[in-house]
């Protein structure tokens, strides 16, 4: 498995426009003119929210057969992933490897009696929560009995091989979410993301971009913290970019983590456009210091992707019903 780290050095609207000048590959590359806020060499996929400045390090997880399996960028302050990012191809979206398998399995010199939970070797291991971290830590007045684990890049998204899958499961990309909101409406999403949009790429160069994570940035946006101190998120957010029939739609999702079981909510409730879902990353409203998802686009068709109306984004994503 190959690895890359780099030190040191962030999701869902809708439109179809226009585009040029791409690199048909998985992790694509923006054009180079008209673009104010691309990022650095080496980050230039879609994927990639502007990076932050600070004491943070981007980690990509990858396997020699297909490429990247997801991105990070690691908070070494915080102690926690700011995103993580990864892509959806024809090439990728097969299914060689399921969750059930791992128990009598061996991957990385040892051999599993379940799923592989382990510390992210790329990240100093003091900078972790140990493996049963969450699910010994509790916060009682939001009705959570304990904490899972839960996927920010999800298993499910990641079965093309053993390898890939096994990555999922490294603890930073976890962050510790209530049993119900994990297997309600975050699983809700994650489900419509993959099967309705990332499995049904068909074009050669088709890719569906992903960007997922909590907030981390300031106590009005963390709902609480481990019993060692872990952050965990008051909200959670999914941004989506499509890259098909030689043009962009884009989209967002942006949720609260509750303890009650909205599963059965309907996910349209959820939509906003990327520029908004910028806005609620940041730590106050209007202050400037949220995410800037698809950055690497050429700014006018940022803009466009970015702005698109509520409507227009549900009807588009197929939403209007779900």
């Amino acid at each position: 498995m190959n690895q890359l780290k780099i030190l040191p050095l962030l999701v869902m609207v809708l439109a179809m426009v226009a585009c040029s000048n791409d690199d048909n590959s998985g992790n694509s590359q923006s054009p180079d003119s008209n673009n104010s806020n691309k990022n650095i060499a080496l980050y230039t996929g879609l994927e990639f929210p502007r990076l932050r400045n600070g004491n943070s390090t981007v980690v990509t997880h990858s396997t020699n057969t297909y490429g990247q399996t997801y991105s990070l960028e690691w908070d070494h302050d915080l102690k926690a992933q700011r995103w993580t990012c990864f892509y959806f191809t024809k090439e990728n979206k097969v299914k060689n490897w399921s969750r059930d398998r791992w128990k009598g399995a061996t991957w990385g010199g040892r051999t599993w009696t379940g799923d592989p939970f382990q510390k992210d070797p790329d990240v100093p291991n003091y900078e972790q929560p140990g493996t049963d971290e969450f699910r010994n830590s509790s916060y009682p007045d939001k009705g959570f009995s304990y904490f899972q684990r839960g996927h920010i890049c999800a298993s499910e998204d990641r079965v093309y091989s053993q390898d890939a899958n096994g990555q999922t499961f490294y603890m930073t990309n976890m962050f510790p979410q209530g049993e119900n909101f994990n297997s309600g409406i975050w699983s809700k999403m994650e489900a419509f993301v993959r099967n309705n949009w990332g499995r049904k790429l068909t074009g050669a160069n088709d890719t569906l971009f992903v960007v997922k994570g909590g907030t981390i940035d300031h106590e009005n946006k963390i709902l609480c913290r481990t019993r060692n101190g872990f952050i965990v998120p008051r909200y959670f957010f999914m941004a989506l970019l499509l890259k098909r029939n030689n043009g962009y739609q884009a989209m967002g999702f942006w949720v609260e983590h509750l303890s009650a079981n909205h599963s059965n909510d309907k996910l349209s409730d959820y939509v906003v456009n990327i520029r908004e879902l910028e806005e609620k990353t940041c730590s106050y409203a209007g202050k400037g210091d949220g995410i800037d998802f698809f950055c690497n686009l050429p700014d006018d068709i940022e803009q466009s992707v970015e702005t698109m109306d509520i409507a227009t984004i549900k009807r588009l994503w197929d939403l209007n019903n779900r």
